[in-house]
């Protein structure tokens, strides 16, 4: 199994704005420009929050977004507007241990999600677009408790207004 975090953020380290909105991300560019595609095609599983839940909720088409994974918000939620994603209801660090280990993982986000796979070791791979603007606050990628993690730096592309860093865990 590999866990991978795949996401945007801003130059200052921010998922999203304040009130936890991505508009900055929509009007910067668009997947297109990138290798998300190919990405996503080598993913068996998605895990996510249910406030990342709730930004690709207000897309068109959400039962298509991603139609070829096991999708997972957690979430206190008993049910979810769209049948594609499965509520579950547990810690993120003991679900994850308990899906099958010839599976890829995205974890879509956010930080919540992130922080407790980051404490235990179980990010293999992080690769981290970042976009052209300046947020000043908003909700980090990175709140994990204090300790060393070290990642190898594998490769560095360039998509349109994004650079793209990707890291692998360092054993």
């Amino acid at each position: 199994m590999s866990v991978f975090f795949y996401g945007c953020i801003t130059l200052d380290g921010f998922l999203a704005d304040k009130n936890h909105n991505l508009d900055w991300l929509y009007q910067t560019g668009d997947a297109e420009e990138t290798e998300y595609e190919s990405f996503y095609n080598r993913m068996d599983v998605t895990i996510m929050g249910k406030r990342t839940f709730n930004e690709i909720e207000k897309l068109d088409n959400i039962d298509s977004i991603y139609p070829t994974t096991e999708n997972y918000v957690i979430t206190h939620a008993e049910s979810l507007s769209s049948r594609e994603f499965i509520p579950v209801s547990c810690d993120v660090v003991e679900f994850v241990k308990q899906i099958e280990t010839d599976k890829n993982i995205w974890i879509v986000g956010g930080n919540t999600i992130v922080a407790p796979l980051l404490d235990n070791d179980m990010i293999d791979n992080m690769i981290i677009q970042i976009a052209p603007v300046l947020l000043g606050e908003g909700i980090p990628l990175f709140t994990q408790k204090e300790g060393l993690k070290r990642f190898h730096l594998k490769e560095v592309k360039q998509y349109g207004q994004f650079a793209e860093l990707n890291y692998v865990k360092i054993e």
